[in-house]
């Protein structure tokens, strides 16, 4: 058993995990890292946020080429199948594993592929896929093992249509009906992907309304485009038992209710990769969740053992783990990169994409606070309708007395980027995150970005 001495070691490759290691590198500190993978970059490069992003943007583009009136003067529609879709998914995969691999080698991190778990609170033993056992003592240890889809005991995963969002990478065929159940980010995200296939749909949502964590008024329009796309949204159901049969899979629900499909695609939770980590050697202990608590440093009930990423619970963002991971390392290293990571945008790739930032109509009443609405709708915008992407809006709330804006939710062609520009003024200090920047700064035109002018002007007529 050989024995490497290091400052850090680093516990998966994920974005928390590589944010953790670069940031410690940087710094000057000897860094490893430690994946069960042969390859870097976690479940958000091999199973996660990469192949389905990859997924939706290839069925994006078949939905454009089949509706798009000027495709149609040259030819018919044509039908692709979810194998034919999941190879440029696997194409990036490989850039993106091609590019991060580049990143452990430019900043001198070792890494160790392998089952790595505490021998104790500064040993950490790595399992080799040829079996030979590595020995890695470090000051510190950083956590980042990410998540992977939680597994009801009483469902067999083993039967041939029964599915989770990890598994369903290796669907071989196109199923003409599909159950997702479970109504959260990736469900609604997986429920959008096979519907642009041209799969019927049965969303099932144990919740009055599609992800409830959303403006209202967001989520009815993703309800309202759901129902307009072959997708059906079952709420306020739970299920009792899942029947996996020769030709399908049959779902029983609580309500007495039964439906029948080609396959099931189960999206209902996550739990944390602690399972094998021997954390009871060190006397850290896991929620029902597999997930472990850190505080605002990072740090778990250990000392010299931090954690990040969705190991940790919220956001379980791959934005969020990649600042988590290095705000962790900046807790180590003390170089003035550590923050407390809660600024996070909404990022939801279903189609049409949501994101948003701050506060909620929904939470601003009830925090009685005197707020105002601007809308900019992007069926009149001239960059939406060049693109042929008409659903959607810019809503900005705002305080209707300092004008401080509040709040940006998005829903629509490129939400995800729009975001971004009102989540950089609501970041400016005191009287710098006005609703006024978006009336007194020239945009491009014809730009997505605009509508943030078009909705301040909504917002500013509204007042008196």
């Amino acid at each position: 058993m050989a024995v490497y001495n290091y400052d850090v070691v680093v516990l998966g490759s994920g974005p928390a995990g590589e944010g953790a290691a670069m940031n410690a590198a940087k710094a000057g500190r000897k860094v490893a890292m430690v994946d069960s993978r042969r390859q870097v970059g976690g479940n958000c490069t091999h199973l996660g946020t990469i192949p389905s992003k990859a997924l939706r943007h290839s069925v994006r583009q078949i939905m454009q080429f089949n509706t798009n009136p000027m495709f149609r003067a040259i030819g018919e529609p044509r039908w692709f199948s979810f194998p034919d879709v999941l190879k440029s998914a696997e194409k990036v995969i490989s850039k993106q594993v091609a590019s991060r691999t580049g990143y452990y080698a430019r900043n001198r991190v070792d890494v160790f592929f392998g089952t790595g778990s505490f021998a104790d609170e500064q040993t950490i033993e790595v399992v080799c896929a040829n079996g030979v056992v590595e020995k890695l003592v470090a000051k510190h240890i950083i956590i980042a093992t990410g998540s992977r889809p939680y597994r009801p005991a009483d469902i067999d995963f083993h039967h041939p249509r029964i599915y989770d969002s990890d598994t369903i990478l290796s669907l071989g065929h196109t199923p003409r009906k599909l159950i997702v159940y479970g109504a959260g980010v990736i469900g609604c995200e997986y429920a959008s992907i096979f519907s642009g296939l041209g799969v019927l749909v049965e969303l099932v949502d144990n919740r009055g309304q599609l992800l409830s964590f959303l403006d209202s008024e967001i989520s009815q329009a993703l309800s309202y485009h759901f129902s307009n796309n072959n997708i059906t949204v079952r709420h306020n159901e739970d299920y009792d038992r899942v029947e996996g049969v020769d030709n399908g899979v049959i779902l029983h629900l609580k309500s007495g209710k039964k439906i029948k499909a080609d396959a099931l695609l189960w999206c209902n939770g996550r739990t944390g990769n602690t399972d094998q980590l021997g954390l009871e050697n060190i006397g850290i202990k896991v929620n029902s969740r597999g997930q472990i608590e850190v505080d605002e440093n990072y740090r778990t009930c250990v000392q010299n053992i931090y954690g990040a990423g969705d190991v940790i619970g919220w956001p379980s963002l791959a934005s969020a783990a990649h600042d988590q991971g290095r705000s962790a390392a900046g807790s180590i290293v003390d170089n003035g990169s550590w923050r407390f990571v809660n600024d996070v945008p909404t990022g939801i790739y279903t189609i049409p994409e949501i994101s948003s930032i701050g506060k909620n109509e929904q939470e601003l009443t009830q925090a009685k606070v005197p707020y105002e609405v601007g809308k900019a709708f992007f069926k009149s915008m001239a960059r939406a309708q060049i693109a042929g992407e008409p659903q959607g809006m810019l809503k900005i709330l705002f305080h209707r007395e300092t004008l401080q804006v509040l709040g940006v939710h998005c829903f629509g062609y490129q939400a995800s980027e729009i975001v971004h520009i009102g989540q950089a003024i609501m970041n400016q200090p005191g009287e710098l995150n006005t609703l006024k920047y978006f009336v007194n700064t020239t945009f491009n035109y014809p730009t997505m970005a605009e509508a943030y002018r078009v909705a301040a002007y909504d917002g500013l007529n509204r007042l008196f």
